[in-house]
């Protein structure tokens, strides 16, 4: 999944995330679509280079998260994760600018909190939950219905969405069901992993659709700071709700677990948010977009290849059906609402 930032409306006006909020579409395209305005010219080289940080990173994070539930508590490494997120963004954010640039409104805190909440807490926190008993191939696959729960949840409030957006919905959805009901009704693959995966879409999805009504802090790093601590502290609720902090043995946890743990810390965290900020204001939208269908490939790849996961028939037609009907909505849908002059 993506870092909750990227799609941070509180940006100083005139700025590329003022016009990703006047953008009313939740999903991958007009978030970025939203902001081509502002692009600034940067070298093919630098482009591609982070587009692949982007590419393999974020695909890869499932890999990652596979690899620490082997053998460290799933809500305990939540935590850790993200405090570690938040300690280094942190500090990053008081050397340049000074301890004053975390100072924010009672409400910019509270919004930043919920969507992380929503986003690191749930939307992460169940993948990481899922992956106990999912292979990381499917469960990237799973996870790439977003922008199509997106699309529902925009419904449901009230917006209009196009036939075109609709047809994309009614493929993935059914995509879905060919990926994920014959491995449930067979026992191949735990419902209760299945289950997690499909509940923490929808909590990514309404965080990134509520990312647009509630205030945030203006910087999107200082709103990321936030966010990530929401995670932390989510992270570690749990884990001592459910009794995890209980039977702690640090001596359980596997040299891999651990490198993958800080993986996920410094790269899916840090990194690839940072690489893919930079191209909201350098790269043109048709290419920026085609995250939201290469992620999962890649995740399957480096799970058949790293750990040997299968890859079904029915996987492979679940697959394309679903990628190739978010390919639809990120490509094909109707331009976002003119933006406001800002006065």
């Amino acid at each position: 999944m993506t870092d909750p930032a990227a799609n941070d409306p509180s940006a100083p006006p005139g700025s590329v995330h003022e016009r990703v909020e006047a953008a009313d579409s939740g999903s991958p395209r007009d978030v970025v679509r939203a902001a081509t305005s502002a692009l600034q010219v940067a070298p093919a080289w630098q482009v591609w280079g982070a587009l692949l940080i982007v590419y393999v990173v974020w695909g890869s994070t499932y890999l990652g998260i596979r690899i620490v539930v082997e053998s460290m508590p799933p809500m305990f490494t939540i935590g850790i994760r993200f405090a570690a997120a938040a300690l280094i963004m942190g500090v990053i954010l008081m050397v340049r600018h000074g301890p004053a640039v975390l100072r924010v409104s009672r409400s910019q805190l509270l919004g930043a909190m919920l969507i992380g909440g929503l986003l690191l807490g749930l939307g992460n926190g169940g993948v990481v939950l899922g992956e106990r008993d999912v292979p990381s191939g499917l469960a990237a696959l799973i996870v790439g219905v977003v922008p199509l729960v997106v699309l529902i949840i925009r419904r449901s409030m009230g917006e209009r969405i196009d036939r075109i957006q609709v047809v994309g919905v009614t493929g993935g959805l059914l995509g879905l069901v060919i990926l994920i009901a014959p491995l449930g009704l067979s026992g191949a693959v735990k419902p209760l992993g299945l289950g997690l995966l499909l509940a923490s879409t929808v909590a990514w999805s309404y965080g990134s659709v509520l990312s647009r009504r509630v205030r945030l802090p203006r910087d999107p790093f200082v709103s990321t700071f936030y966010q990530f601590l929401a995670g932390c502290l989510f992270g570690f609720a749990i884990a001592v709700v459910t009794g995890e902090t209980a039977q702690l043995d640090p001596g359980t946890w596997s040299i891999r677990s651990i490198i993958a743990l800080a993986y996920l810390v410094i790269f899916g965290s840090l990194i690839a948010f940072s690489a893919f900020t930079w191209l909201l204001q350098h790269a043109p939208v048709t290419r920026i977009t085609t995250y939201a269908y290469v992620n999962p490939v890649v995740a399957v790849a480096l799970g058949f290849f790293v750990l040997g996961e299968a890859i079904t028939p029915p996987m492979l037609v679940g697959a394309v059906l679903i990628l190739s009907s978010v390919a639809i909505i990120v490509r094909l849908q109707r331009p976002p609402r003119p933006v406001p002059e800002v006065s």
